[in-house]
């Protein structure tokens, strides 16, 4: 029973050496990942919170939009970006108000807020289709040089036929008629190879880029 004493004090003697060298450290550790933890909490917590004040503010610009008020529609837009850029709100708050504001003929407006969904939308998407929408305008209004610009960056594939649409037509504006057969057909080529199988949609579709393509005097 005595030895069975001794070994267990020497065992505590050395919990107590290892502890006091050691002691420090481990508690750091502990304490520092319960405040990673606590952090990471707090922090989810927080992101649920913005995306459902967010929803929120997206929920009323939709009714705003919808009785076609650009000015209402705008500050209500701004007030999103403001308070919630960093969700996937705001993306398409800038894409909705720059429609709303191409209606009404403020494009100088749709074209600030399209040019801030390119760049700064959450989801890479929007920013392809901000990108899209932003070249459409850019050519109606003949700035070509710029419109190509915004088609520049390859987008995701279900973007690709349309982006190579674009394209076309603005190539084809310029009288660059060569490359912009090739872009017609680039825009075929993607749409077979996003859509396999043809739809009535997409077959119709397809229709248009053809028409635009013989029009050319190209071939798909």
């Amino acid at each position: 029973m005595a030895v069975y004493d001794l070994e267990e004090q020497e065992q505590l003697e050395e919990l107590k050496t290892w502890w006091a060298q050691h002691g420090n450290l481990v508690t750091a550790v502990v304490v520092a990942a319960a405040l990673a933890m606590l952090a990471w909490q707090g922090w989810n917590w927080w992101q649920r919170k913005q995306a459902a004040q967010a929803g929120a503010a997206y929920a009323l610009l939709e009714q705003v939009a919808a009785v076609h008020d650009p000015q209402r529609t705008n500050e209500v837009t701004g007030e999103l970006i403001d308070k919630y850029s960093g969700t996937a709100y705001a993306g398409l708050a800038a894409l909705l108000s720059a429609k709303v504001q191409a209606d009404g003929g403020d494009f100088k407006t749709a074209k600030l807020q399209l040019a801030w969904a390119a760049k700064h939308a959450k989801d890479p998407e929007l920013r392809d289709l901000a990108r899209l929408r932003l070249a459409t305008v850019l050519e109606d209004e003949k700035d070509y040089g710029d419109a190509l610009q915004q088609l520049a960056a390859e987008p995701a594939a279900p973007f690709a036929p349309r982006y190579a649409e674009v394209r076309g037509d603005i190539l084809a504006a310029q009288g660059q008629t060569a490359a912009a057969q090739a872009a017609y057909a680039n825009a075929l080529s993607k749409l077979d190879a996003e859509k396999g199988a043809a739809d009535q949609s997409t077959s119709q579709y397809r229709q248009v880029l053809q028409i635009k393509l013989d029009a050319l005097g190209g071939q798909s």
